[in-house]
């Protein structure tokens, strides 16, 4: 889907990829078309970018994921049901072994320094530190930028989490410094890292919010289901500064975000819409929808009859299950436009919700 068509449904605050875009087309080149920004054509609307640390980790512990959901998810309706939740669940076996085999490994050996690993793209030997990572993301121009963290897998011993803990500790430090010395206007989030255990994301918060950061993130492994990251969000958002921001990385379903922002989380990421429209589910206020599903071909209802958007105006159900039993491509962008845009709509309705005091 186009940035600008996302833009027109409502989107506001865009998410890139720092590792993805370093190696190619390499932030050098982003920079030298005068970031993002420009590079994307992307006028208005900020941008927020990640280290890649998530992406390094994941190669790491061979494709075991930090965020909740699978591509397998998104063969049900969409419904809470159908999203697995072990939130460091592991990617099915040929995402592993893609990223375990791609131009002899992608193995990742981390020192106090940085993180040593290769290219997905094509093998050559890439060296990511918090200082290198910051330097992406001001060539790339992100509007908020995330400093370089360790993450490591679910289930590590506490001992090695603690470990882990103390080191993304010392790189946010690094990281913040580095963007002192230069902040371009951007603003830093730090990460607060922890894994389930409580005393260590207490620790961690305790940590952070006395460095200057403009914002918090919550990042790392959020549990085995919804009821332990509500739990988990329980302690720690009441830890984080009154006026800052907070983000919630990587988790962005409907459940997550209606109980998420009562806890006190302000922004959130997640493939999770656009995945579910990739694979065929339709996102709507009646409620998700499985288009390809017989019941639909005679179904000559517009796609979304409450909503305004470009999709839910222009097509019917009947139509888009047609395109989807005839395998035309076209079908996979409108499918993810309108699942933006119906994310969008639920987010405008919690801020009025938050303005008339009703949350």
């Amino acid at each position: 889907v186009d940035h600008h068509l996302a833009d027109e449904a409502g989107m506001q605050l865009m998410f890139a990829n720092t590792l993805h875009l370093s190696v190619h087309p390499g932030a050098d080149v982003v920079g030298a078309a005068g970031g993002l920004h420009r590079f994307m054509g992307r006028a208005r609307g900020p941008i927020i970018t990640d280290s890649g640390g998530f992406q390094i980790f994941s190669f790491a512990n061979r494709g075991k994921r930090a965020m909740p959901g699978t591509a397998e998810a998104a063969d049900g309706d969409g419904s809470a049901a159908d999203v697995p939740w072990e939130v460091k669940s592991r990617r099915n076996a040929a995402s592993r072994q893609k990223y375990s085999t791609a131009h002899g490994g992608t193995d990742v050996q981390v020192t106090e320094e940085g993180a040593r690993f290769r290219s997905y793209r094509d093998g050559s030997p890439l060296f990511l530190t918090p200082e290198t990572s910051v330097a992406a993301q001001k060539a790339i121009g992100a509007d908020i930028i995330i400093p370089l963290d360790d993450l490591p897998a679910a289930g590590t011993h506490t001992h090695n989490l603690a470990e882990s803990v103390e080191r993304t500790h010392r790189w946010a430090a690094r990281s913040l410094w580095t963007h002192l010395e230069d902040p371009r206007e951007q603003a830093m989030y730090g990460v607060i890292h922890g894994g389930t255990d409580l005393q260590l994301r207490l620790h961690s918060a305790e940590t952070l919010k006395a460095m200057p950061f403009d914002g918090y993130c919550i990042g790392g492994s959020l549990g085995r289901d919804r009821a332990e990251m509500f739990q988990l969000l329980r302690h720690v958002t009441p830890m984080l500064p009154i006026g800052k921001p907070n983000h919630l990385l990587g988790i962005g379903d409907e459940e997550s975000i209606r109980v998420g922002v009562t806890l006190g989380i302000d922004t959130f990421d997640s493939c999770w819409p656009t995945r579910m429209g990739r694979h065929g589910t339709l996102l709507t206020h009646q409620g998700p929808i499985k288009i390809s599903r017989s019941q639909y071909k005679n179904d000559f209802t517009l796609a979304d009859e409450q909503s305004d958007g470009f999709v839910a105006r222009n097509y019917t159900r009947a139509y888009l299950h047609h395109l989807v039993k005839a395998h035309e491509p076209s079908v996979h962008g409108l499918l993810t436009l309108q699942n933006i845009k119906y994310m969008m709509d639920l987010m405008a309705s919690i801020r009025d919700q938050i303005f008339r005091n009703e949350i």
